[in-house]
């Protein structure tokens, strides 16, 4: 790759080094042919001017007198008199050539000033330069072929383009230099460019200077980290919608689950009372239990459900200010207190320090605090004790409910707070629980920014803890407040 760019770039700089010969050759050619010309004809002016003293009496000189004046000068001598006859020529018979009063030259000549010409000679049938200057006797006139002149021109073009080809080697050679450094720097880019185009969005340009190249490569290297975040994200995102996705399929299957066996036992039941139980004495009301109960649990089991919806959601309302800790704990007990009382189970209020306060919802707080009581009573053996307590701290306090009931194994602990899930199935559904308890207590501490752990040992009582602020940390206040517990 490197080597095709380097001969491209290369190309193109010998591609205009030759435009620019040919420019220098064409402008410098007719310069120098002009300047030629000009310094040609003042040479010749200068020499006819010498010799018009010897061209003072023209019938004294001989022919060869003439030829020797010619070749001395180097050009054609030609006298011509006022009137326009030829009086001596150093290449023809005067006497045979034709008049030349109208010649441009020797009509400038004629009137007293040097004048020059180029055209075609009829005598001698080729083409001239010819300068007149003005004598005694009409003019003098030198002439020069114009091949002569062409071969001088020619000499000095071909001098001309040998310097500018010397001058040029320099460049040639700053110009291939120039141009691996090109190629090299756009061959690291396209490299990278299809690094990029692999989906290698790690890989990065290693050399960043303050040269255009250096930015471009800045300018790339932060398009590959911005690529690199966004394929993360995706990834993320499409991670957290596979998992949303398995979320919702275990969610509709466990809840299919919970529904179905209590509405097959209250269209069994129903059923069998249609058929004439409800006649029977000894058992219709027992039956009729059975129907209550199990609607009953599809009533907890639709509550829980639209309240984990609501949490989730961000469609709980909540009502924030600050609450006095022990009251809250309080209340909690009263609300189960019948329950423990007859499973002769002890509650016990470990007393906080007065004025320990928290910001929080009251509602909320009372919901999560009566589903970990009511788990704790479920799993409590009778004789047992429950002890609920807050623990100071900033800018949080720290609730918890213990008991000394069965535990939980140490394995089922990191899924204790999923959606329908039970260490014993059986035992849970038989003491009416619908697996969402501790789901809405971890979305209601996480409503209030706190965060919620369960520490157990099997056959010595687990304790659940779960923490709320102290003062308000950006929490919506609402104005309608529950005065039961707010502080005075």
């Amino acid at each position: 790759m490197t080597a095709r760019i380097f001969a491209k770039l290369l190309s193109v700089v010998f591609l205009l080094l030759l435009i620019a010969l040919l420019a220098v050759d064409f402008f410098a050619t007719r310069v120098a042919e002009n300047s030629y010309l000009q310094n040609l004809i003042r040479e010749l002016a200068e020499k006819g001017r010498t010799m018009a003293f010897a061209a003072l009496d023209p019938a004294r000189l001989t022919r060869q007198d003439v030829q020797s004046m010619a070749q001395a000068a180097g050009a054609r001598l030609t006298i011509v008199a006022p009137d326009g006859r030829v009086l001596a020529d150093s290449n023809a018979n005067p006497d045979t050539m034709e008049n030349h009063r109208t010649r441009p030259e020797l009509v400038k000549a004629f009137g007293g000033a040097e004048g020059w010409s180029i055209r075609h000679s009829a005598a001698l049938g080729v083409n001239f330069l010819y300068v007149a200057v003005p004598i005694p006797a009409g003019a003098l006139r030198l002439a020069v072929p114009l091949s002569q002149i062409n071969r001088q021109v020619a000499i000095i073009r071909w001098r001309i383009l040998a310097s500018a080809a010397l001058a040029f080697l320099p460049a040639i050679l700053l110009a291939a230099l120039l141009a691996r450094y090109l190629s090299r720097r756009f061959a690291t880019i396209m490299e990278f460019a299809g690094e990029l185009a692999r989906g290698n969005f790690r890989a990065r340009l290693k050399r960043v200077d303050n040269s255009e190249f250096g930015q471009l490569a800045r300018k790339l290297n932060e398009t590959g980290e911005n690529l690199q975040k966004t394929v993360a994200q995706l990834h993320a995102e499409h991670a957290e919608l596979e998992k949303l996705e398995r979320i919702r399929k275990d969610f509709v299957i466990n809840v299919s689950h919970e529904l179905r066996t209590p509405l097959a036992s209250i269209q069994g039941y129903a059923e069998t009372l249609m058929d004439g139980a409800l006649e029977d004495g000894e058992n219709n009301l027992r039956f009729l239990g059975i129907i209550r109960q199990n609607a009953e649990r599809l009533a907890r089991l639709t509550e829980d459900l639209l309240t984990l919806s609501r949490v989730e959601m961000r469609r709980q309302e909540f009502r924030f200010d600050h609450y006095q800790a022990n009251e809250l704990l309080l209340s909690a007990l009263d609300t189960v207190r019948p329950i423990a009382e007859k499973k002769r189970i002890e509650l016990v209020h470990e007393t906080a320090a007065a004025g320990l306060e928290a910001f929080c919802d009251a509602e909320a707080v009372s919901q999560i605090l009566s589903n970990l009581l009511d788990n704790a009573i479920k799993y409590t053996p009778e004789g047992g004790r429950i002890t609920v307590g807050a623990i100071p701290g900033q800018p949080w306090v720290q609730l918890f409910v213990r008991d000394t009931g069965i535990g939980i194994p140490s394995e089922d602990l990191p899924r204790l707070f999923e959606r329908f899930y039970r260490v014993d199935k059986a035992r849970s559904r038989a003491l009416g629980g619908t697996g969402l308890g501790l789901s809405i207590v971890k979305h209601l501490v996480l409503a209030h920014r706190g965060r919620v752990w369960v520490e157990s040992e099997v056959g010595r009582g687990s304790a659940f803890f779960f923490t709320l602020p102290t003062e308000n940390m950006g929490l919506y206040a609402r104005e309608e407040l529950n005065p039961e517990f707010t502080a005075s």
